[in-house]
This record gives structure tokens, sequence and C-alpha cells, in this order.
């Protein structure tokens, strides 16, 4: 499956993901509670992990998240929804940089259309191996 992929509709109302497509998994019987609903630490680990695959690109190594702010739950996920997290830089500075993160999903039993499920913004710090700040390259 592609960011592309010609058989995923475009939701109803015109909104898009916005950002780099990072992550992509299938949510799972031993991700959820009894009523099938995933747990929201299940998510919210799942787009850390996508924040984190492009902070690590962008600052060239090692990233550890330091905050994670303005967390918005739309939708709940289900066992068998296809998850996909899209990624957007919003800032970077000397040491960290900031990023928009949108999960996505697709239901299994649905004609594929996307829906926003869940958003948040995370903040990465650069590390040397010792475990110290370090400064994050420009872009070239």
């Amino acid at each position: 499956m592609s960011e592309n992929d010609s058989n995923a509709q475009i939701p109803e109302n015109g909104d898009a993901p916005r950002g780099e497509l990072a992550l992509i998994t299938l949510a799972m019987p031993a991700d959820a509670n009894p009523a099938g609903d995933i747990f929201g630490g299940w998510l919210m680990a799942q787009m850390d992990i996508a924040g984190g695959i492009t902070a690590y690109s962008r600052a060239e190594g090692r990233v550890a998240t330091v905050a994670v702010d303005g967390f918005t739950f739309h939708k709940p996920v289900l066992v068998g929804d296809v998850l996909s997290c899209y990624v957007d830089v919003l800032k970077t500075g000397r040491t960290s940089l900031t990023a928009r993160v949108e999960a996505w999903i697709m239901r299994r039993e649905s004609d594929r259309q996307k829906m926003k499920v869940t958003e948040g913004t995370f903040t990465f710090v650069a590390l040397n191996n010792d475990g110290t700040k370090r400064l994050v390259p420009p872009v070239t």
C-alpha cells in the first residue's frame, strides 16, 4: 500500500493528510479493549514512532521526544483498521524540531475511505551518542 494508493478515497469533507507518510500499520486485537476500540496510548505510541522516524532523518541521527502538545482524538480506531501516520515538520531550532503528526485510518469493512482519527504536535531533541544535546544540521 502506498500514500498514493488509487483505491483509497479522499475524505468526504475534502480534507487530506498533511505531511509525508511515515508509518503504516494494522490495529490488532492485542492493542484493544474488550469492546474492540484501540487504546489511545497505542495510537500515541505509533504517532511518536512516525514522528521519530521523520525527526531522525531530518536531524541526521538520534532524537528523543521531549514534549507532546495539542493531542485531539476525533474518532475511535478499531481492530482491523489500517493506520497511516503523516508527519509535517513545522519548525527546526538549534537542537530540536517540532512536527505535526496526523493519524488516518481506512476501515477494513468500508469503501476504503480515509478518516483522520487523531492529531498532535511532537517536539524532538537531537542527541549525541552520550545523550547530550547536539545541533540539528542545516537543510542542504
